[in-house]
């Protein structure tokens, strides 16, 4: 179907032609324009997962200063994910037929009006929905950072600024984690929100002063695009919903979990039967279906997986052993500069035949973080974790460029309609791996800490010389508090199972980071595997290709060899 412009297109040079509709010209720019937008494309970047970020980092916290409960606080993180993975259904044809301009002003003006309100209400309801908009923000500022940082340097340097561009939206959590213990010194949850609102606040204003070039705008929208919409973004929705609430809650404790999960295959399988019939369809259900592109899927789960090592893992052991974000701030300083390494060396070893090794290096290192960290004890500490953790944010700042890299030229070989569905499918693995893996990571820590209580437990005799011992040190501790002997008895008694239960933690995280070091190898396993089959089948097909003689015609169409 040909394209309908809606607007006349500049008279561009080649070289300043949107590579998409929907993507900016890249007309040339002074240098100091350039240095000028390559601000503002870390500035957005960084707004568009920093407020998510700093929930997360201070969740306890804020469950605290707002009277929320576990499940309550879950709904913040659900409320985020759920609109910025479905906001990129739309999202791409929003900006092919109205312009990049417009999708950013309204997304970052709506996230900056919602922070600043939050101020002043601070209910549940309105945390809930300043996430919701929030994850809005942070589907369109990905987006914006990228298109930003594509106008910083000419273009024959596109492909390095692009894994640049995509990498930013990670320094968002390390930072959250660096200037978290400043916000919430004075022990009141505001500071947290003021902090987001100004910086959403600097994101709207840098963005319309300093706007992007033009590009082409085309009609876009169909009706049925809506329907689609309708049926897939709920679907999605509540699939984020199963996986954010069901370990909170407990899956088989819930039963409107199962319905939620019921509702989403049904939306979702709606909508593919929709779209896998539909003349000019938003996601393209035949290529989906395709080898490559399933491969494709399993492999961007499975890394964003991997990746869950440390926010659920790393984190979740210091916070068992008492350790805040005070504590853990030089260890997220050591992850920032990591990010930054993984980032720095994918952009400055691109190119087309590196990103399969690149991918596989990324792999590699997350794989080593995690069986770095297998045998940790109570006595460790953030410092201790700084060499296996620089390993993991390195590998984590590595493959989303390659990721990306792999997935647009896949795409583009197939059509420039193909792009929605690329967008949509790394959009959905990369939240839907991430949750999975808090979710997976997390029922699996708490089933190991519960087979390793009972084991410590059925050990602790009084009648057993050293358990005796232990049970005397922890009464003599309470001796100058408590004078009643049978109380403090039991307060022994009681810490020494607090301690059994801190040690029955440490054992379990020890399993996690297995688990995810032997999911790591696997994949890396499957990914070589795959690598060596296609180069093989390459080796063949080429040695097995007819050749045509020396003064034979050409077929019809072909070119002569």
């Amino acid at each position: 179907m040909m394209a309908q412009y809606l607007k006349p297109i500049p008279d561009w040079e080649e070289h300043e032609k949107p590579t998409l509709p929907g993507s900016a010209s890249m007309p040339w720019h002074p240098p100091h324009r350039r240095l000028a937008y390559a601000l503002v494309a870390l500035l957005v970047g960084i707004t568009g997962g920093l407020g998510n970020a700093l929930v997360s980092a201070n969740l306890p916290f804020l469950q605290g200063q707002l009277g929320l409960t576990p499940a309550q606080g879950s709904w913040l993180v659900a409320a985020y994910a759920m609109v910025n993975v479905t906001a990129n259904l739309l999202a791409f044809k929003f900006r092919q037929q109205y312009g990049i301009r417009l999708f950013a002003e309204i997304g970052l003006g709506l996230y900056a009006v919602l922070a600043v309100l939050h101020l002043f209400v601070g209910s549940f309801e309105t945390t809930v929905l300043m996430r919701a908009a929030s994850g809005f923000a942070g589907a369109a500022c990905s987006t914006l950072g990228t298109l930003y940082m594509l106008q910083s340097l000419p273009r024959r340097y596109t492909g390095n600024l692009l894994v640049i561009g995509v990498g930013i939206s990670q320094l968002a959590v390390p930072i959250a984690w660096l200037v978290s213990p400043g916000l919430v010194d004075t022990g009141q949850w505001h500071n947290l929100y003021l902090f987001e609102a100004g910086l959403a606040l600097c994101a709207f204003a840098a963005v319309v002063v300093l706007k992007l070039p033009p590009g082409v705008q085309i009609q876009a929208f169909e009706p049925q695009d809506f329907l689609t919409f309708a049926l897939l973004a709920p679907a999605v929705g509540l699939l984020v919903v199963v996986l954010a609430q069901g370990y909170t809650r407990w899956w088989l404790d819930t039963p409107w979990l199962g319905w939620a999960l019921v509702a989403s295959i049904t939306l979702a399988t709606a909508g593919f039967i929709v779209e896998h019939y539909r003349r000019n369809p938003l996601l393209q259900t035949r290529w989906l279906a395709s080898l490559p592109v399933l491969h494709f899927i399993v492999g961007a789960f499975l890394i964003r997986f991997l990746t869950t090592e440390q926010s659920y893992g790393v984190v979740g052991l210091m916070r068992t052993l008492g350790m805040g974000p005070d504590q853990m701030r030089p260890l997220f300083a050591v992850v920032l500069a990591g990010v930054v390494t993984g980032i720095a060396a994918a952009s400055l070893t691109f190119g087309p035949k590196r990103l399969i090794p690149q991918l596989l290096m990324a792999i590699a290192l997350l794989g080593s973080a995690a069986l770095l960290d297998q045998s940790r004890t109570s006595l460790d500490r953030p410092h201790d974790f700084f060499a296996s953790q620089f390993l993991a944010s390195v590998g984590a700042g590595m493959f989303m460029g390659p990721l990306i890299m792999l997935g647009i030229t896949q795409a583009l070989k197939q059509g420039v309609d193909h792009m929605i569905t690329f967008l949509v499918t790394l959009s959905i693995t990369q939240t839907l791996g991430g949750l999975a893996g808090s979710a997976v990571l997390g029922t699996y820590q708490l089933h190991r800490e519960q087979v390793y209580s009972s084991a410590l437990v059925s050990q602790l005799d009084p009648a057993d010389g050293v358990v005796a011992q232990r049970l005397k040190q922890q009464q003599q501790l309470y001796a100058g508090l408590i004078t009643d002997p049978v109380q403090r008895s039991a307060q022994g008694t009681a810490q020494l199972a607090l301690a059994t239960r801190r040690e029955a933690n440490v054992r379990a995280y020890n399993d996690v980071f297995s688990l995810s070091g032997t999911v790591a190898l696997a994949f890396l396993g499957w990914l070589l595997l795959l690598s060596v089959r296609t180069a093989v089948l390459k080796q063949w097909r080429k040695r097995h290709r007819p050749s045509i003689p020396l003064g034979t015609a050409a077929p019809c169409g072909a070119a002569p060899r």
